[in-house]
């Protein structure tokens, strides 16, 4: 890509979406165009071909999303599947009618089977059933990294998908409804904190284990996937780097200067048992994650501060704008 090439990024305003947007400033990218929600409804098909028959954006990254925790998830599996379809299945296919350069579509390791081997290797995609408490969520990821994958090796365009690892960072949302499991822990702890409570209660054995992954290093993964990979298949980016759930939300205590107990509660879900990507892929390319976990969640804890996440538990960057 060229410095001054247009490009789109969907869902800009979302915590993935915002940091790609800073991420393309930083390296001085600067034709870089954006809508809110108000601006350009994606689910409206009409709409978005409309937009870029006259934007003619030449290379679109595809942030957008209703994204959720497994409660939000496992309640609303219809709401989470339907404006994830409309959304990615609009942007894909007027990008592709309207002669995008390059595609890139973030889909979510959600895709993942259940009991599926780890690391988890791009070729296990579609080998098994997702995850109950994401499926419909992980379904709608896995039609937009297929439909890509169609373009691609049907028309010879260079229509990519890539499967981050648990995301998390600067304008993640910590509203009790979407948050993700770092910015609902955060929360939590200062709340406690707060409180004076003697205890926090943390949702299943604790024993299921993750691999997170920073919003910036996505966004500067992003970028080094669009000008260094062309596959039809499906990439992983990820740290390589795992943790318990348990001792994430050790270390969050410990961030947070909660000094009270961690009770855990079996009769809630874990999820996945384990989940780690296998990213050799990416990293035999040259890229590389840069934040530590604990660096990156003090980062966050600092945000969640400032935007006076203890007088409401929530700010006003929501992961699920597009």
């Amino acid at each position: 890509m060229d410095k001054d090439s247009k490009i789109y990024v969907a869902g800009h305003r979302g915590m993935v979406g915002s940091a790609i947007v800073r991420e393309l400033e930083q390296q001085g990218y600067t034709n870089i165009v954006t809508r809110t929600h108000g601006e350009l409804d994606l689910c409206r098909q009409a709409d978005v071909e409309r937009f870029f028959a006259e934007e003619k954006p030449e290379y679109v990254i595809d942030a957008a999303a209703l994204v959720g925790g497994i409660k939000a998830n496992s309640e609303r599996p219809a709401e989470f599947m339907y404006v994830n379809m409309q959304i990615q299945q609009n942007l894909i296919w007027a990008a592709f009618e309207s002669g995008v350069k390059k595609f890139l579509f973030l889909s979510s390791a959600c895709m993942y089977p259940k009991e599926c081997p780890q690391p988890m290797k791009e070729e296990y995609l579609l080998t098994g059933l997702p995850e109950v408490t994401n499926e419909g969520y992980a379904l709608a990821k896995i039609c937009g990294s297929r439909l890509c994958s169609y373009i691609n090796r049907e028309y010879g365009r260079e229509f990519i998908s890539a499967i981050p690892a648990n995301s998390y960072g600067i304008g993640d949302s910590f509203d009790p409804e979407h948050s993700h499991v770092i910015p609902a822990l955060l929360m939590k702890y200062h709340r406690a904190k707060q409180n004076g409570d003697k205890k926090v209660v943390l949702w299943g054995t604790g024993t299921a284990k993750r691999e997170f992954i920073n919003n910036r290093d996505i966004a500067s993964a992003c970028i080094f996937l669009l000008e260094n990979y062309s596959s039809a298949e499906p990439i992983n980016v990820g740290t390589g780097e795992e943790v318990t759930i348990m001792e994430l939300s050790q270390m969050i205590k410990r961030i947070t200067g909660y000094e009270g107990d961690i009770v855990t509660d079996p009769t809630k879900p874990d999820g996945m048992m384990r989940r780690i990507c296998d990213n050799s892929r990416i990293f035999e390319l040259g890229w590389k994650a840069e934040v530590s976990l604990e660096d990156g969640i003090k980062e966050l804890d600092k945000f969640y501060l400032n935007f006076g996440g203890l007088t409401n538990g929530k700010n006003d960057v929501e992961g699920c704008n597009t």
